[in-house]
């Protein structure tokens, strides 16, 4: 019995992930994570890090980084606690979905991850304070491979349901698109 439901989106590659959990009583058990079933959604490498975040206050806004190939990652997001929109844009040169963002409710009662292919930019907005994700790369942190697209660009149009606030100087500092961009 599969633990996991796959659910397909606009944009190819990124799939939603939902977690089916066994509840009784005392509470519930979900696996989190399982590479035979996942790899059926497309993530095939092997995880090279877990990372944790934390963020204090509903309207808050992380993202949306990247890394250029060779250091490219995919990644597998969850949220533990409090309930974020997660946002993936294409980044993909050629594909008919480029600079196309697709956005998803995480949250720790829906049970749901988003499975974000090398390729796409993610990013997300805290929909309540105090919320904590956890994700799974399949490539180590390179610093100097790494690239930022501002969270507000016209050329983008992510829809975030709340006012941006509580941006990192990096990412509000960084330029827009610029029309010279033909993506990863």
């Amino acid at each position: 019995m599969s633990r996991f439901n796959l659910h397909a989106t606009p944009l190819a590659g990124l799939t939603v992930v939902e977690r089916r959990r066994l509840e009784d009583a005392r509470g519930f058990f979900s696996r989190l994570y399982c590479a035979e079933e996942l790899a059926a959604a497309g993530l095939r490498l092997p995880i090279a890090q877990i990372n944790q975040s934390f963020t204090a206050r509903r309207g808050t806004v992380r993202g949306l980084h990247f890394q250029h190939p060779p250091h490219a990652e995919d990644k597998y997001v969850s949220c533990l606690r409090g309930e974020v929109f997660d946002v993936a844009v294409d980044l993909r040169r050629g594909s008919p979905t480029f600079l196309k963002w697709h956005g998803e409710v995480l949250s720790a009662a829906n049970a749901r991850s988003l499975l974000i292919p090398q390729g796409f930019a993610p990013g997300f907005q805290a929909l309540s304070d105090d919320c904590e994700l956890v994700y799974l790369v399949t490539r180590a942190y390179a610093p100097a491979a790494e690239s930022v697209l501002h969270v507000a660009d016209p050329a983008i149009g992510i829809a975030w349901p709340l006012p941006c606030t509580g941006l990192s100087p990096r990412d509000a500092s960084q330029p827009f698109v610029a029309h010279a961009f033909a993506g990863l």
